[in-house]
């Protein structure tokens, strides 16, 4: 298959005679940085599954409108995070469920997640990453898990570096507290 830079890819795409072979290459170049940024998430195996291929949908329903104003990886993270962010509001808004309760619920199938393989000081963390609010939630596991710039972050979630930052540090301090650090 070869290592395809961004801009290769998208050339490939758009002026190759196999779009679909080249959108397969952006589909196996991040699938699986996708799936655990969606995972981190949302927790469930099934349901980063499904967003998932949504996310590669709406990829490649969108991909030949991508005007390259930001980096191939930023845009696709941006949609991922989106379509992250918008299936646990509407988990919240079909169950009627308030925050609280729907971290409780993620925590539930957490513990309930036969994939998962971690300690349990890593469960632990796990769920105190879960009791924070979903924008918080995000911009902790971009820095922590992705080491994601807070430069390729303000660019994703359209906010300044400023405000991840406060973010990040507010995260850090409530997960120290929830694991009694």
């Amino acid at each position: 298959m070869g290592s395809y830079t961004d801009d290769e890819l998208l050339a490939l795409f758009r002026n190759g005679d196999n779009p679909n072979y080249a959108f397969n290459l952006i589909v196996r170049k991040y699938q699986e940085t996708i799936y655990w940024h969606v995972r981190r998430l949302v927790v469930s195996h099934d349901d980063t599954d499904d967003i998932v291929q949504d996310i590669f949908i709406k990829v490649w329903q969108s991909l030949h409108k991508f005007r390259g104003e930001s980096g191939l990886y930023t845009w696709i993270y941006r949609i991922a995070t989106n379509e992250a962010l918008t299936f646990l509001k509407n988990k919240k808004r079909k169950f009627f469920l308030p925050l609280v309760d729907v971290g409780k619920q993620l925590e539930e199938t957490l513990e309930a997640d036969v994939y998962y393989q971690g300690s349990e000081m890593e469960k632990q963390i796990q769920k105190a990453i879960l009791s924070l609010p979903d924008k918080q939630r995000v911009v902790f596991n971009l820095r922590y898990y992705d080491e994601m710039k807070y430069e390729e972050m303000a660019k994703i979630l359209n906010t300044s570096e400023g405000a991840l930052k406060a973010s990040y540090h507010h995260a850090v301090k409530k997960i120290e507290k929830f694991v009694g650090a």
